[in-house]
């Protein structure tokens, strides 16, 4: 009796331990994380890139010549000088070109002075002093006052003027006491000695004048 019941007790014992081992949760497995996906940052806007063409397409911008220079100022008749040699204060002097293009220094007598220029002129001053007078002369020519303009036709005053820097025919009309009533206002007729001949043209007002030149007003027809 005590047997059975001893049975009895192991059977309901290990009833037991299988239903307890049937409720045990199984151990927990680690769970696989996908990663995150990548998402590109967005690009900043970037001016579009264009092409330029090709060197051999590229064409040299023109060269533009500018005006031609003005020639060098020539010395004539009535042209008033400033003759410098440096240490000889009794040939440093102002010296008048007169009518046959010359002028007469101390010691040298006279120079030729008609179409040269400032500079030419010193070297042919320190040639004839050097010519035994001065061992190494050292001579400089400036221009004291230009020989004068002279302006003819329709203006008030018409006659002999002082030139003076930049002037134009415009300037030149006006210092003759402007046009009369009967003048031909656009344009006047030039004059100008060159080295190669005499220069005559119908030039506007603006146009730039040279010391020695000619203007003539002319009259107008209606």
């Amino acid at each position: 009796m005590r047997a059975s019941r001893t049975l009895l007790v192991c059977l309901a014992v290990a009833a037991l331990a299988a239903a307890g081992g049937c409720m045990r949760h199984p151990a927990p497995q680690p769970i696989a994380v996908a990663p995150a996906p990548v998402v590109a940052a967005p690009m900043p806007d970037l001016p579009p890139v264009v092409a330029g063409p090709p060197m051999a397409a590229v064409a040299a911008a023109p060269v533009v010549a500018g005006p031609a220079a003005d020639p060098p100022y020539r010395l004539d008749a009535g042209d008033k000088l400033r003759v410098i040699v440096f240490g000889q204060e009794n040939l440093s002097n102002s010296y008048a070109v007169d009518a046959g293009g010359y002028i007469t220094m101390p010691l040298i007598g006279t120079v030729k002075a008609r179409d040269l220029t400032a500079f030419a002129l010193s070297s042919e001053i320190a040639g004839k002093l050097r010519n035994g007078y001065i061992r190494e002369p050292h001579v400089a020519v400036e221009i004291e006052a230009y020989r004068p303009f002279f302006i003819l036709g329709e203006v008030t005053a018409p006659g002999q003027y002082p030139y003076v820097a930049n002037m134009t025919a415009e300037t030149a009309v006006a210092i003759a006491g402007g046009f009369t009533p009967r003048a031909y206002k656009r344009t006047v007729d030039i004059n100008r000695p060159m080295e190669d001949g005499l220069y005559r043209a119908k030039v506007p007002l603006p146009f730039p004048l040279r010391p020695g030149d000619t203007i003539v007003v002319s009259e107008r027809w209606f």
